[in-house]
C-alpha cells in the first residue's frame, strides 16, 4: 500500500511536470507570435491617425465600430455580429475660452475644455467672482452665503503620494462628476474643476459629470481647467481674492442615437454554452485620438483571439471578444451587452477587460471568489518569465461590472499606470505616446490569461 502511494504520487508529479511544461510552451509561443507577428500596433494606428476621437453617437464612433467589425471578419471567426445600443449624444462645439480679470481690463487666459455632459453658459459666456474650494466637503461647509452668484473652483488634486494612481484618481473625482450638481444647490453659475492629473501640464482632461435629479432650468456649465491653470489660478485668488472668472462653452446635449458593441467569437470545442468575454471600450471622448484610452484595449482584445488562432490552440469554451460603446459617458455599452445575455439565459464564465492604457503590463486584478483567486495564485510562476505576476483582488473593468454574479471571474488587466494619468481623458491621449513593444506584452498577457482559464476553468463552489 505504501508503494503505491509514493507510485501514484510520483505519476502525478510527472503529470503536474508535462502540464506546467505545456503551459510554458503556449505562452512562450503566444508570446512570440505577439512581438513578432502582432497587428494591435496597426490596428490602433488606423483607429487612432485616420478615425480619431469616437465620442459616443458621433460619425467618428460609427466609423470605428465599422472598421472593427471589419478586422473581425477577416479573422476567420465563427461569428462576428453588431449589437444595437442607444446611447447619449453630447457635442463640445466650438472650442472654450476662458480667463481670469484682476483689474478691470488686466486679464489672463487660461486653458479650459468643457466636461462631458454640461450644458452651455449663455452666448455671452459668464463672468462672475471665484470662489476656491478643495472638494465637497468643503463647499458645503461654505455654504450659499458665500457660493451664491459666483463660480465655484474645484482645486482638490490627485494625491502624489499614492502609488496607485487609480485610488489617487477615485479620491477626487466626485468633484468633476458631482461638483456642478452640489454646487448649483447653493445658488452657484458656474464650476471650474482641476483636471484629474498627476502632471502640471497645459492640457485640461475631460469627463463625465451629472446633474442627478437637478432640473434642467437650474443645471449649470461645468468645465475642466489644466492643471497648471489651475495653480495659476490659486495663486493669483490668494493675492486677488475679488478676481473674477469668464468663461464661455457652446456644448449640447441632443436625443439618444442609434450605435453598436461590436462582438466576434471562436466557439467552444467542448464546452460551447460557457462564454469566455474579452474587451475594452470603442468608444472614446473627443479630445485626442483615445489611444490610450480605450483604443489600446480594444486592439489588445481584437489580438487575444488572433493570438490562440495563430497559435494553433482551439478553445475548449467560446471566447468572445467585445468592444463595448459609451463606456465614457453612460456604460450602455456594458449595460445592454450583459442584459442580453441575461434574457438569452447565456453562461458566462469568465471576462477580461483592458481599460487602463496600453503601457508595460504588470499583473491582473480579479473580482472573485477565494477558491478561484487561490487557482490563480498557482499560474503566477507562469507569469514571472514575462514579469507580469502581480495577482490582486479589486476592481475589475466597467464594462464587465454588469456581468458580475456569484459565478463568474472578472479580472482586468494592470498596466503600469505611472503615465496614464498625463494623457487620459484629454487632447494629449494621442498615438505617438503608445509604445508598439508595451503593447504587444498586454495583448500577450491577456491572451495568456484567457488560454489558462479556458484550459482549466473556473472554481465552482456551492
Amino acid at each position: 500500500m505504501r508503494f503505491l502511494k509514493f507510485f501514484l504520487l510520483a505519476v502525478l508529479a510527472t503529470w503536474q511536470g508535462y502540464s506546467q511544461s505545456e503551459d510554458e510552451q503556449q505562452i512562450k509561443a503566444i508570446y512570440n507570435t505577439a512581438l513578432t507577428n502582432s497587428e494591435s500596433y496597426d490596428w490602433l494606428n488606423y483607429l487612432s491617425n485616420q478615425i480619431g476621437g469616437r465620442l459616443s453617437g458621433s460619425l467618428q464612433a460609427q466609423q470605428a465600430v465599422e472598421y472593427a467589425k471589419l478586422q473581425l471578419d477577416s479573422m476567420g471567426l465563427d461569428r462576428v455580429w453588431l449589437q444595437p445600443v442607444m446611447v447619449p449624444k453630447w457635442v463640445r462645439g466650438t472650442p472654450e475660452f476662458a480667463y481670469v480679470e484682476t483689474a478691470p481690463g488686466i486679464t489672463t487666459d487660461l486653458p479650459i475644455c468643457a466636461l462631458g455632459g454640461s450644458v452651455a453658459t449663455p452666448l455671452q459666456g459668464i463672468k462672475a467672482n471665484i470662489v476656491e474650494v478643495n472638494g465637497i466637503e468643503e463647499l458645503k461647509l461654505l455654504g450659499p452665503g458665500k457660493i451664491s452668484g459666483k463660480i465655484v473652483f474645484f482645486n482638490k488634486p490627485m494625491n502624489p503620494t499614492e502609488l496607485n494612481t487609480f485610488k489617487s484618481y477615485s479620491g477626487c473625482v466626485d468633484q468633476r462628476y458631482a461638483g456642478a450638481k452640489e454646487a448649483a444647490k447653493f445658488g452657484a453659475v458656474g464650476v471650474i474643476v482641476r483636471s484629474m492629473n498627476l502632471r502640471l501640464d497645459d492640457y485640461p482632461h475631460t469627463g463625465a459629470m451629472d446633474y442627478g435629479d437637478t432640473e434642467i432650468p437650474n443645471r449649470i456649465p461645468a468645465a475642466a481647467i489644466s492643471t497648471k491653470g489651475a495653480e495659476f489660478l490659486s495663486a493669483t485668488l490668494k493675492l486677488s481674492p475679488k478676481a473674477n472668472f469668464y468663461f464661455k462653452q457652446n456644448c449640447k446635449v441632443y436625443k439618444d442615437v442609434e450605435s453598436y458593441n461590436v462582438i466576434g467569437e471562436i466557439k467552444g470545442s467542448e464546452y460551447p454554452d460557457e462564454v469566455m468575454v474579452v474587451g475594452g471600450h470603442l468608444d472614446s471622448w473627443d479630445l485626442g485620438d483615445g489611444s490610450h484610452d480605450d483604443g489600446a484595449g480594444c486592439v489588445q482584445s481584437m489580438d487575444v483571439l488572433r493570438l490562440l488562432k495563430e497559435t494553433g490552440y482551439q478553445p475548449k469554451r467560446t471566447i468572445r471578444v467585445v468592444l463595448f460603446m459609451n463606456e465614457e459617458n453612460g456604460l450602455r455599452g456594458g449595460k445592454k451587452y450583459a442584459e442580453t445575455a441575461k434574457n438569452k439565459n447565456e453562461k458566462h464564465v469568465f471576462a477580461l477587460e483592458s481599460d487602463s492604457g496600453g503601457f508595460t503590463p504588470r499583473g491582473f486584478s480579479f473580482d472573485c471568489s477565494e477558491a478561484n483567486f487561490e487557482q490563480v495564485n498557482r499560474w503566477k510562476s507562469l507569469f514571472e518569465p514575462y514579469l507580469v505576476h502581480l495577482f490582486v483582488k479589486g476592481h475589475s473593468g466597467a464594462d464587465i461590472g454588469p456581468l458580475k454574479d456569484d459565478g463568474i471571474v472578472l479580472a482586468g488587466l494592470r498596466p503600469d499606470s505611472q503615465r496614464y494619468f498625463d494623457h487620459h481623458h484629454s487632447e494629449n491621449d494621442t498615438f505617438e505616446h503608445v509604445n508598439k513593444r508595451e503593447l504587444e506584452l498586454g495583448a500577450a498577457a491577456m491572451a495568456s490569461l484567457v488560454y489558462l482559464f479556458d484550459k482549466y476553468g473556473t472554481v465552482q463552489t456551492p
